[in-house]
């Protein structure tokens, strides 16, 4: 029992020197109970609306008060006609849009009935389901208590209209993710390994003595990982069609030209971490889990970003995948243009020409 003792203790020794297993023992899982138990909801809130209101009286009032106060909605202004909320919603600075018609209170008090017309984005058929049955619960209560007030029944309706995915499907939503996290995996991993593999295999003193230039080497890295995901890309773009009844809406060249802003980024993340790995295996592992995660988590994907906490919501505008996300979805579901995605445009433009211009500077001509 002593001998086992010492060796519990020795072992023991070496987990708590080991700062890695360290790491890996408790700030792991107290990352995913953070992140997933507080950051990371699917609750929506603070979503932002626009309300119209044609009537303008007290019952109109009284009820955008209810919506305003709800933790559930951010109204952003109020527009005087419905004239401006499609472009709001091309822009994707609103969610909903709440619209009260003339004459609300006279209606409901002579008739008994009035019905409010809500417009949602229904490209996120979840969120725009889930923001259009919060609405409705407040306009239900709001209406219980109107009625017990005035002592005669009264209801108030509420008319739907999704738009950009009317039947609610859950492929418009899916596929610009699947495209995203597809298209960043593929590229990383391929390209993680170019480098280092040379490396293991001890052909880069080859290429290091060779008359290429140190551009030319990685270039040819490159080249051939950046035509398989063009491969990739069309076939996901072939099947969304064919399969899914998900075209591209507006310019496919548009959507090409920032595809391949996404695939040179995703490639010189995947150098970058080729670069400084030291064996082909750790280079694996650094870009399946630190793309992975992150293309999931902070795109918008799976969680809403504007419910996360403000770091949260900093830290995600690094990552690539978001901005792709929100292209393919303006470009590919709503048949927008240039003019509504020239700021995610030049972000994956910047963020490509600032990451190989990182790797051929990490790039060294000697081997250690």
């Amino acid at each position: 029992m002593k001998q086992l003792i010492v060796f519990i203790q020795k072992e023991f020794l070496h987990v708590f020197r080991d700062r890695k297993t360290l790491l890996m023992l408790f700030g792991l899982p107290i990352a995913q109970i953070v992140l997933f138990g507080f950051a990371l909801s699917n609750e929506i809130k603070n979503s932002k609306i626009v309300v119209v209101d044609y009537s303008k009286d007290p019952v109109t009032t009284q009820l955008i008060q209810e919506i305003t106060s709800s933790q559930y909605f951010n109204v952003t202004r109020g527009l005087p006609s419905a004239t401006g909320i499609d472009a709001a919603f091309k822009r994707g600075d609103i969610k909903m849009a709440v619209i009260f018609p003339e004459h609300f209170s006279d209606d409901l008090i002579r008739t008994g009935k009035a019905t409010i017309q809500v417009i949602a984005d229904a490209s996120d058929p979840n969120q725009a389901t889930t923001v259009t049955n919060y609405l409705t619960q407040i306009v239900g209560t709001y209406n219980a208590r109107l009625a017990q007030a005035s002592g005669q029944p009264l209801q108030i309706g509420v008319q739907n209209r999704m738009l950009y995915n009317p039947e609610l499907r859950g492929a418009p939503n899916f596929v610009p993710g699947v495209m995203a996290l597809v298209l960043m995996l593929v590229c990383t991993m391929m390209t993680s390994v170019a480098i280092v593999r040379e490396k293991e295999l001890g052909t880069m003193e080859i290429l290091l003595v060779s008359p290429f230039k140190t551009i030319y080497i990685i270039i040819s890295k490159l080249a051939p990982n950046l035509l398989i995901s063009i491969v990739n890309l069309c076939v996901i773009l072939v099947l969304s069609d064919v399969f899914l009844d998900l075209p591209v809406k507006g310019s496919i060249l548009l959507l090409f030209f920032d595809s391949i802003l996404f695939i040179l980024t995703s490639l010189s993340i995947g150098l970058l971490l080729s670069i400084n790995a030291k064996t082909q295996q750790a280079a694996m592992m650094s870009s399946l889990m630190g793309m992975m995660l992150p293309t999931m988590l902070l795109t918008g994907f799976l969680f809403p970003i504007e419910n996360m906490p403000l770091p949260l919501q900093w830290l995600s505008n690094a990552v690539p995948s978001r901005w792709y996300f929100i292209v393919v979805k303006r470009v590919m579901l709503k048949g927008l243009g240039f003019s509504s995605v020239w700021k995610e445009t030049l972000i994956l433009a910047g963020m490509s020409f600032f990451l190989f211009a990182v790797s051929i500077r990490r790039f060294k001509t000697r081997l250690q």
